[in-house]
């Protein structure tokens, strides 16, 4: 079964930064557009960042100006640089393919708290 490993998070101040990481299957990463994903208790996960096979990258709102999200095709991986952070950004962060009908399974995520 294909994994999707996330990495990276942690507690942070608010203003604070952190940069996450996704190992990804060789076998989909690079053919594939690839978001990142938050999901916080009692609501849905939502996409983030997205950033297709060739580079084009898109923002939520509410992180556009704030995240980067990049990848590096030769290791496979992910990554979601997040600055400015602020307590609203608090949740579990996942990667995944971009498009719903061929999401790999979801890996464990990894835990981003912001607090003073």
């Amino acid at each position: 079964q294909v994994q999707l490993v996330e990495s990276g998070g942690g507690l942070v101040q608010p203003g604070g930064s952190l940069r996450l990481s996704c190992a990804a299957p060789a076998s989909f990463f690079s053919s594939s557009d690839m978001s990142w994903y938050r999901q916080v208790p009692g609501k849905q996960r939502e996409p983030v960042a997205t950033i297709t096979r060739g580079g084009s990258t898109s923002y939520a709102d509410s992180v556009k100006g704030r995240f980067t999200i990049s990848r590096d095709n030769a290791k496979n991986t992910l990554y979601l640089q997040m600055n400015s952070l602020k307590p609203a950004d608090t949740a579990v962060y996942y990667c995944n393919i971009a498009t719903q009908r061929l999401f790999a399974a979801w890996g464990q995520g990894t835990q981003v708290t912001v607090s003073s």
